[in-house]
């Protein structure tokens, strides 16, 4: 009883899961997950079952049980271990690769407008720019609930791995790459988004918090950014892209040791653009 006891010592009360989804594409993953678990349970149940049979069958002191030294095929078993697991692994592979490629994470997830949201990977922080208000924050996204968001990634840094449980797919981010993104908050509170690409000693700091919020909620959010005294000028982004975390960036910018994050104002048009140009001049300016 202690193992187990232990074991769970590991969990926490954050939603860090997509088996506890806040979004469609995180239910269809959880969905997808059950299913093909009970596929799998059906894959293996013949060997659980069957592997003690024989053993319990075939033991020294069953006389009734044959003994046949030149047995060596039987169609309706190899069916069992072979066509069976097969037919399985198939029928999967043509939902997931079918039907289910309409959830590719560059495909709309509903008809309407989404909301625009640049996402730059550092080391060992994460920026959001919310183009359209010209505003940004450092280590928090704020999301409105029931509205479809596309994100737009690119590194100023290594190779990285966003992903936010909760709500579905992890697509990565690389300098001088533009990745893209959809995804939908259908429900409020705060989740945990994290970098799940090793990327350096600050790795495991890597992570951010999501909120979910009304609309209204959110365009006060904006409101507020809006209102920062820090300009994400070329002094200020140097400042934040310095190699360290996020919470010590934001504790030196806003001259508060309990400073977890910070807000932005008067973001450039071309800053995104400018970030990505700076590994690849090719890139256009509308990435949308």
């Amino acid at each position: 009883m202690a193992l187990p006891l232990l074991l769970l010592g590991g969990c926490q009360t954050d939603h860090i899961s997509f088996l506890a989804p806040a979004g469609p594409i995180a239910a269809l993953q959880r969905h997808w997950f059950e299913l093909l678990v009970a596929g799998l349970i059906l894959v293996i149940l013949p060997v659980l079952i069957g592997v003690p049979f024989c053993l319990w069958h075939y033991r020294a002191e069953n006389r009734r049980a044959t003994f046949r030294p030149d047995w060596d095929f039987a169609l309706p078993l190899e069916f069992l271990v072979w066509g069976f697991p097969a037919v399985v692994v198939i029928a999967f592979s043509l939902l997931v690769w079918g039907p289910e490629r309409r959830y590719s994470p560059e495909q709309p997830i509903t008809d309407g407008a989404p909301l625009s949201v640049d996402v730059v990977a550092l080391n060992w922080k994460w920026l959001f720019i919310y183009p359209d208000a010209h505003v940004a924050s450092l280590d928090h996204l704020v999301l409105p609930k029931g509205r479809e968001i596309v994100f737009h990634l690119t590194s100023d840094a290594t190779m990285q791995s966003f992903l936010i449980p909760s709500l579905g797919s992890q697509i990565y981010a690389m300098a001088g790459m533009v990745t893209r993104l959809h995804l939908l908050a259908d429900r409020q509170g705060r989740y945990l988004g994290e970098n799940t690409q090793f990327n350096g000693m600050g790795f495991q700091d890597q992570k951010f918090a999501v909120d979910v919020v009304p609309p209204d909620q959110f365009e006060q959010f904006l409101t507020q950014a809006g209102q920062s005294n820090l300009h994400l000028d070329t002094q200020t982004y140097d400042a934040v892209r310095k190699q360290e975390n996020g919470r010590k960036t934001a504790q030196t910018l806003l001259h508060d040791s309990n400073a977890t994050m910070a807000s932005f104002s008067a973001v450039p048009d071309t800053f995104f653009h400018d970030i990505v140009s700076r590994y690849d001049d090719s890139m256009p300016h509308d990435h949308d």
